[in-house]
């Protein structure tokens, strides 16, 4: 069953309701597709742990640091999702951002 969710890739959270706390995007999704949010959000949030700790290491630039490219990756995911269960407002957002294809 479909429900209507709200979701912060910002705050990287869905929430049930719009008046629960601040979201970009409103989506039309299931239980599972809410999952997959969640866990994407967690991964980044691994990620950016290790980075942290990477980041005390200077020899690897940013642009050559796979970690880096494991959160792009995961974000990318998250704009397709948003792309795929958004409104047309969000829809067209997706749309405009630069490694839409």
């Amino acid at each position: 069953m479909k429900n209507k969710l709200y979701v912060s890739i910002l705050h990287r959270q869905v929430y049930p309701g719009p008046n629960v706390a601040p979201w970009e995007f409103a989506i039309e999704a299931d239980s599972r597709v809410e999952e997959v949010f969640s866990k994407l959000f967690s991964q980044i949030s691994d990620v950016e742990l290790t980075n942290f700790l990477r980041s005390h290491l200077p020899a690897i630039p940013y642009h050559l640091d796979k970690e880096n490219h494991q959160i792009d990756l995961r974000t990318m995911k998250l704009y397709a999702l948003v792309h795929e269960y958004g409104d047309e407002e969000s829809k067209k957002f997706v749309e405009s951002l630069p490694y839409f294809r």
